[in-house]
């Protein structure tokens, strides 16, 4: 197995390749990672989603380590509950004390929360090339109520070439609306690896 770090994260290509390097990730990914490369993706992604009227019960898709739940709480949204595919992950996120409960899930395949439980949707960092393609998008509709608030980010690099641009202009023809695509960096300046001058856009809309 390869070392947990972001080039083996853009390397996966299963679900259980996900399972394995986030086992293996989970209990020092906030210090290795998040801190010593200044990781602000999920920051941004929070406030865009509270700036566009967002509101809980709130679902956090591949929620890691908890950082978004942090940033989500920071703009006092609750209920916040977290869903992601590595339980090592998901038993750290909740060690933060941020979130109602938890879901193990794998978007691939389908969420196992009622439809229409969810007044907002948020993700920071998962919908990108080696994690979760555009597709998976069709999983989150069915949990969000009608108006619900979305706010995902995805890899600026990706955003054409992994078909994102076309599944917006999919699902912008009566599934979503007020699609807003925001750009951002993913980094901080104390960032030093070879992708402290990635961009991320925040795709900010409504289910129709």
């Amino acid at each position: 197995m390869t070392d947990p770090d972001l080039e083996a994260a853009y390397a996966l290509r299963t679900p259980d390749d996900s399972r394995r390097l986030y086992a293996d990730w989970a209990n020092d990914y906030d210090m290795t990672f998040a801190a010593q490369e200044d990781y602000e993706l999920h920051l941004h992604t929070a406030r865009a989603f509270a700036q566009a009227g967002g509101k809980g019960p709130v679902l956090d898709v591949g929620a890691g380590t908890g950082l978004c739940g942090l940033a989500l709480a920071g703009h006092r949204m609750k209920p916040v509950d977290a869903v992601d595919i590595s339980p090592e992950m998901l038993e750290v996120a909740m060690k933060k004390g941020v979130y109602r409960k938890s879901f193990e899930a794998d978007l691939t395949v389908g969420l196992p929360m009622e439809d229409e439980s969810y007044e907002g949707i948020v993700s920071s960092g998962t919908f990108t090339t080696g994690h979760v393609g555009p597709d998976a998008i069709d999983a989150l509709l069915p949990v969000a109520c009608k108006g619900a608030v979305f706010a995902l980010s995805i890899n600026q690099k990706h955003y054409v070439s992994e078909g994102f641009e076309a599944k917006f202009a999919e699902l912008s023809e009566g599934a979503i609306e007020g699609l807003e695509l925001i750009e951002t960096k993913i980094y901080g300046v104390k960032a030093t690896g070879a992708h402290k001058e990635d961009t991320a856009l925040i795709a900010v809309f409504r289910k129709a």
